[in-house]
């Protein structure tokens, strides 16, 4: 049996592959990436580190030749390139005749009307037609996501947020990488969507829980949409950047990653990392990095 992972030097595949190794001896992985010279310290490990380039298809080809169960985890970009990206890799998948993809999607991707939906919508229905049998990886929200939030609590602003009272089902990367592992190595996954979200919180909810990890209290400013994004401005963001914040705040205060699911303690036999947990280890790597 072999497993493929792409973007394996990626923050998300980096984390899969390690839990991978906790139960897959080396030679039964191998990872896609397009620069190999990055993944050198994976070699050194024992596994089959092969170029994969998401926008050289021929190169995907080579990539998935003989690759039982392949996880391709979504690409970073704008939504244009993102899809055309995945569509390669879909098709490359086909035609190297891969038995099973998992694939990190979005949830609730087939109705969500968050912006980068769309992409994950297109790959969904890309990877279904091809009659492959499959696992559409929801992810929620990463708790990494809200780093420079909590970076600008730290300098002593406030929780800025318009999302109201939205709720999110954020968890830790790492929970997402060993819920993508116990799929790529696990039986049973054959054509089935998991919505992955942690306990649903509101943005309240989540500086109140942050405010128990520092000891402090963190205020947490509400905004409007236009008020939030001049904030962000101000705080030297580029325009792209936020308006995509924009668009996600929006998307949470209409429920768009507002899902009830236990899917997650499913494929990991356990509850996610709890909250307060999880933020600790976040301040922590945050002071470490800035020391």
């Amino acid at each position: 049996m072999k497993l493929l992972v792409t973007g394996a030097t990626g923050k998300l595949g980096a984390k899969v592959v390690e839990a991978l190794l906790k139960s897959v001896p080396a030679n039964q992985i191998a990872v896609s990436v397009r620069q190999p010279e990055k993944a050198e310290h994976l070699r050194a490990q024992g596994i089959d580190v092969r170029c994969g380039d998401f926008d050289r298809p021929e190169t995907l080809n080579t990539a998935f030749q003989g690759i039982d169960r392949l996880l391709i985890i979504s690409t970073d970009g704008d939504n244009e390139t993102r899809i055309r990206q995945h569509t390669n890799a879909v098709e490359a998948a086909k035609r190297a005749q891969v038995g099973f993809i998992a694939y990190t999607s979005l949830a609730k991707a087939n109705e969500s009307r968050l912006s980068l939906a769309e992409v994950h919508r297109v790959t969904e229905e890309a990877i279904i037609k091809t009659g492959i049998p499959y696992s559409l990886l929801r992810n929620n929200w990463y708790l990494e996501n809200e780093i420079g939030t909590i970076q600008a609590v730290l300098a002593g602003a406030p929780w800025v947020t318009s999302a109201g009272a939205g709720k999110v089902g954020w968890a830790l990367r790492q929970d997402y990488a060993e819920a993508a592992a116990a799929v790529l190595t696990g039986s049973g996954h054959e054509n089935t969507i998991y919505e992955l979200s942690g306990p649903l919180l509101t943005q309240e909810q989540l500086a109140a829980a942050l405010g128990a990890v520092l000891d402090k209290e963190v205020p947490v400013q509400q905004a409007d949409d236009a008020a939030y994004a001049d904030i962000m401005k101000n705080a030297g963001l580029p325009e792209p950047l936020v308006s995509f914040l924009v668009d996600i705040q929006r998307g949470i205060r209409e429920g768009s990653l507002e899902v009830e699911s236990n899917d997650f303690e499913k494929l990991l036999g356990r509850p996610v990392t709890p909250i307060n947990e999880a933020l600790t280890q976040i301040v922590h790597d945050i002071r470490k990095t800035a020391h």
